[in-house]
């Protein structure tokens, strides 16, 4: 009985000593994350990519980027297109074609003539400065897609890291309970332990292999989705040889939902775009006003004539001639026009009113979510976790003197790595949160460049921060 004692004793202190060494490998790991700088490096693991990359990357490779910069150049062309004037007619003019032989030197004419249509109060200008505003809004959300390319990298950054760490815990654990299968068949050969004991740390070593498993698919699915954001298709191809450095563990900022809405209000390119929509409709109505202004329409010809002149008995030779018009405003004062171009202009105030309206609302979910989120992680960090280590090492000592059963240390064990588990989702959550709420709450690194204004919420069900690349309308 002494020597079951001693060997059960043996085995429950080889058992700790691999629990003492994974848990100060995996402290190691997080100090050694939190210390690591973010410069690109190769180790001789393989490559190492920092958050500084991947955006650079994603800045000179996502297909998005270059669509917001053309719409740009394409609002610069017509803007200076509205401004140029039209263009004159010229030709050529021939009169008094005779099939008579004897006549035809007499009647033919040739003139050269011009027409040109003076554009008068300054319609010009003001079409330009409707393409001016058109050019602000396109910029703002040429602004806006930049955002939401530059927020979508880092939830994903965040996301890889997350998914990192929990590859690294399941590996802990599947370690764990591989080593616990040994120990309690050697348990069950000196008498210590039953059957059931056996099969329990069994099936707790198969269920450590699944965890695993799905971590690396998850890992994997993330990186590829990181890939096409960047636009670099071998991110996904190397990604079992890459890491990305950096920390879920720094301490989150601090926020506050007054400075975060005064932000929001006056740097959003929502904002931006739906008040260069209000003055693009004042410059539309200013446009509308001036149209029923005449422009001014000139027209001149000089030629040489072989008209029979009877009253000095000869050709008429050279001779020109000139004209000027106006269109006279009677019945068509675009008055249509400037009633829709008003009507325009309420609407556009009103879309201004409710973008500023949505966007405090929308702050107000993504706040809540953060507020939530960082309680979360201080709980998990300040309190739960230090009760899993507790409970584990209780039910480790008790084991050892062989108060408590192996599969009581066995579920403690489990317990305490699913609290680590969800704990790294809370920091993703975290850092995914306060992205969202410093990035003016723009999301969908892959959504085709378009109107700023109703952006999603980017909020799902759970409280999670949505995928960052899920379009708004979905």
């Amino acid at each position: 009985m002494k020597f079951k004692n001693f060997a059960a004793s043996l085995l429950a202190g080889a058992l700790a000593v691999v629990c003492s060494a994974l848990d100060l490998k995996a402290q190691q790991h997080d100090h050694s994350q939190a210390s690591t700088q973010t410069k690109p490096q190769t180790t001789s693991g393989g490559a190492t990519l920092s958050l500084d990359d991947l955006e650079r990357m994603a800045l000179a490779n996502n297909p998005t980027m270059a669509q917001a910069e053309a719409a740009v150049r394409a609002a610069e062309g017509r803007r200076k297109q509205a401004g140029l004037w039209p263009n004159p007619l010229v030709g050529y003019e021939n009169e008094g074609l005779a099939f008579n032989d004897v006549v035809r030197q007499f009647r033919a004419a040739h003139y050269a003539f011009f027409e040109q249509n003076i554009v008068t109060f300054g319609k010009l200008g003001k079409n330009k400065n409707i393409a001016a505003r058109e050019k602000d809004q396109t910029e703002a959300q040429a602004e806006a897609q930049r955002w939401r390319v530059l927020n979508a990298v880092r939830m994903l950054y965040y996301e890889v890291l997350g998914a990192q760490r929990m590859v690294e815990l399941r590996k802990q654990l599947l370690d764990l309970t591989r080593e616990a299968v040994g120990i309690s068949e050697e348990l069950f050969n000196v008498g210590q332990s039953d059957s059931p004991d056996v099969l329990f740390t069994e099936v707790e070593s198969q269920r450590a292999e699944i965890d695993l498993m799905q971590a690396e698919n998850d890992l994997a699915r993330i990186w590829k989705v990181l890939a096409a954001v960047v636009n670099n298709p071998r991110l996904a191809a190397d990604q079992k040889s890459t890491r990305l450095i950096g920390s879920l563990e720094a301490d989150a900022p601090m926020l506050n939902q007054e400075d975060m809405l005064a932000q929001l209000l006056r740097e959003s390119p929502e904002i931006k775009a739906a008040m260069a929509g209000v003055e693009r409709a004042k410059a539309v109505i200013a446009r509308a006003k001036a149209e029923p202004k005449p422009d001014v329409f000139v027209f001149g010809r000089i030629g040489h004539s072989n008209d029979f002149a009877e009253f000095f008995g000869g050709k008429t030779g050279w001779e020109g001639s000139f004209g000027v018009g106006i269109r006279v405003p009677i019945f068509d004062r675009n008055q249509g026009n400037v009633a829709a171009a008003r009507a325009d202009l309420t609407s556009a105030e009103k879309e201004l009113q409710r973008v500023e309206l949505e966007l405090r609302a929308r702050l107000a979910d993504a706040f809540t979510v953060y507020l939530n989120s960082i309680g979360v992680a201080a709980r998990y960090k300040r309190e739960i976790l230090p009760r899993a280590q507790r409970a584990y090492e209780l039910y480790l000592t008790k084991f050892r003197q062989m108060a408590a059963a192996y599969p009581q240390a066995l579920i403690a064990q489990r317990t305490l790595f699913q609290a680590r588990a969800e704990y790294v989702n809370s920091l993703i959550d975290v850092w995914q949160n306060v992205t969202l709420l410093r990035g003016l709450l723009l999301t969908g690194g892959l959504e085709a460049p378009g109107p700023a204004a109703g952006e999603a919420s980017g909020m799902g069900n759970t409280g999670r921060v949505r995928p960052p690349l899920v379009l708004p309308n979905d």
